[in-house]
């Protein structure tokens, strides 16, 4: 494998260089990371007055992936938010839609994959906004939950080690890099699978993470390492692979059910076995750096996917105050 090569492609891949909007978007809005939520986190995190947290998140949908599977894109719309509570530490409480469709028969579909989603996960929808005299098929979703202890995209801390945990029992979706291993799934299941985070929060386990996203494994590393102002090496032969899946598909992959989070070494092994136990892939790839570099290595080989420091990525990394 060339592992030069291989850096290079994932860095100009357009669902990695997707994410840079994020950061003209904050820019325009005069948002960063010490505003109220904590921009750049999976969710927005507000304390409330018990010492818990609220969370907000939310979620839009690329026009033509909810035109070509509106089915889908309805169940996607529930469980990406889904999984950007849990990766807070977090339980989700209630969910809010917004569908744009030209009528009410080409809304049926996406409707019908919202309402399928938000069973099996046993989270209501609670309302919303419809507008059914749209030239498009569109949608976006929205969420609320609550934490007792939270898991942070500010908190990774160099000799961390960088755990990927990730449901391999799925398979990829026609014409997109995204692996659904929920649709088969016993909805008892998929309900407990997301209890394991807020669990592991609790337990004083996990304090830093995300979920993994459009950007998949590299650039959620990327993006967690220049939250919390550190670096990560990811090693590749310890990254575990579905049968059958190449390692270049894989790291910008988007799973249904996927974390990196970055624990404390002496912690490490018990997190991974608390995953294992519920028949979810969880080993250490990698580890936390005092650099500002996501570096691949293989076979003694190093090459840079990204850099933070010459080419901020979503520039919401935490403050440091200064005497």
């Amino acid at each position: 494998m060339d592992l030069y090569a291989l850096a290079a492609a994932l860095a100009a891949h357009p669902s990695i260089r997707s994410k840079l909007d994020i950061a003209a978007t904050t820019r325009a809005l005069s948002l960063s990371s010490g505003t109220s939520g904590m921009p750049g986190d999976d969710a927005a995190a507000i304390p409330a007055l018990d010492g818990t947290w609220d969370l907000l998140a939310g979620e839009g949908f690329m026009p033509q992936f909810v035109q070509d599977d509106p089915w889908f894109a309805g169940w996607c719309g529930v469980m990406v938010n889904l999984s950007d509570i849990a990766a807070m530490g977090g339980r989700p409480t209630a969910l809010l839609d917004a569908v744009w469709a030209p009528d009410t028969a080409s809304a049926e579909p996406l409707l019908a994959g919202l309402r399928d989603a938000a069973m099996a996960y046993g989270v209501p929808i609670v309302g919303g906004h419809t507008n059914l005299r749209s030239k498009d098929l569109n949608l976006a979703v929205s969420v609320t939950g609550r934490a007792k202890r939270l898991i942070s995209s500010f908190a990774a801390a160099p000799g961390d080690v960088l755990i990927a945990a990730v449901d391999h029992r799925g398979h990829y979706r026609p014409n997109f890099d995204n692996w659904c291993a929920a649709l088969d799934a016993p909805h008892e299941r998929l309900r407990g699978d997301y209890e394991i985070l807020p669990e592991l929060a609790e337990a004083g386990l996990v304090d830093a993470g995300k979920d993994i996203s459009q950007g998949g494994i590299v650039g959620t590393a990327l993006m967690l390492a220049e939250s919390s102002r550190c670096g990560f090496d990811i090693e590749l032969a310890d990254i575990s692979l579905p049968r059958g899946v190449a390692v270049d598909r894989w790291l910008r992959t988007f799973p249904s059910f996927g974390f990196l989070l970055s624990v404390r070494p002496k912690r490490a092994d018990e997190v991974c076995s608390v995953f294992a136990a519920r028949g979810i892939s969880a080993a250490a790839i990698g580890h936390a750096t005092d650099t500002s570099r996501i570096d691949l290595t293989s076979g003694g080989a190093r090459a840079t996917f990204w850099d933070y420091a010459t080419a901020p990525y979503i520039a919401l990394a935490k403050e440091i105050a200064h005497a």
